[in-house]
């Protein structure tokens, strides 16, 4: 209920302003929208997503009609061949997932992104989402733990299998239009969060879409990120739930919650 007050609330803000919220975007960057009253940066960042794609993948996703390969293509440098390659190996689907990606080194690791494809997709991503480079970088850096993630995992599975969440119908793989997609919003702290099974085609060919859940996190004084939990098939955390890139960091936390488990007591 708070979001949809926010929303009206910032809704209202845009429809008063004096001139154009585009117009404002492009002379002031996203600064310029949360400086608006009762636009916080997570608004500010869907505005500027409406702006430059006219879609907002946050909605697309609660209708189930995300079509990420469609909107990677509206990007300079970007065509099918390769939108589809992001999705199935980058398992990303917004445009600031992207832009992660353009920056942390995973896109130019993705067959088809050179040194000067990948600088064209951050020069465009960079305008078309409106914040400056620096700034980005220093919001990029800051992920929730795997930890939490991990908890989150486990609250969207155990209630799934208790059948508590609302379902979806996806307009993706869907041809039946059924609505078999839970999709979850939760909160730690400071972070929110909306996590759902993976709805890509590499889930679907392979048989993962009840095994591989997507998480999207996101703070106020952050865009959105998103990674994958999967279910690891080899190596010492076999069997275990891992967030994809970031095995390492579960490891460590997998053997320091089986320290505590079997500590005995004083």
């Amino acid at each position: 209920m708070f979001r949809v007050s926010a929303y009206r609330r910032a809704a209202d803000v845009v429809e008063r302003l004096n001139q154009p919220i585009s117009k404002l975007l492009k002379a002031g960057g996203r600064e310029a929208l949360v400086a608006l009253p009762s636009i916080g940066r997570g608004i500010a960042s869907a505005l500027a997503e409406m702006i430059a794609s006219g879609r907002w993948s946050q909605l697309e996703r609660v209708r189930g009609s995300l079509e990420p390969e469609k909107l990677f293509q509206t990007v300079p440098g970007i065509g099918p061949e390769l939108a589809k390659r992001l999705c199935e190996q980058l398992h990303v689907e917004t445009l600031e997932a992207l832009e992660v990606a353009a920056y942390d080194g995973r896109l130019e690791g993705v067959e088809g992104f050179g040194t000067r494809r990948a600088e064209m997709v951050r020069a465009a991503l960079s305008e078309r989402l409106g914040r400056p480079r620096l700034q980005r970088l220093r919001q990029m850096q800051e992920k929730p733990p795997a930890s939490v993630l991990l908890d989150v995992d486990s609250e969207y599975r155990e209630r799934v299998a208790a059948g508590e969440l609302h379902r979806i119908a996806p307009k993706r793989f869907n041809p039946r239009g059924e609505a078999w997609l839970p999709i979850l919003h939760t909160t730690r702290g400071r972070w929110e969060f909306t996590a759902l099974y993976s709805n890509t085609r590499l889930a679907h060919e392979l048989g993962r879409t009840r095994d591989w859940v997507v998480i999207y996190y996101r703070t106020d004084s952050s865009p959105e990120g998103q990674c994958t939990v999967v279910t690891e098939t080899r190596g010492p955390m076999s069997g275990q739930r891992v967030v994809r890139g970031r095995e390492e960091e579960c490891r460590v936390t997998d053997l320091t919650d089986r320290a505590v488990t079997k500590r005995p007591s004083p």
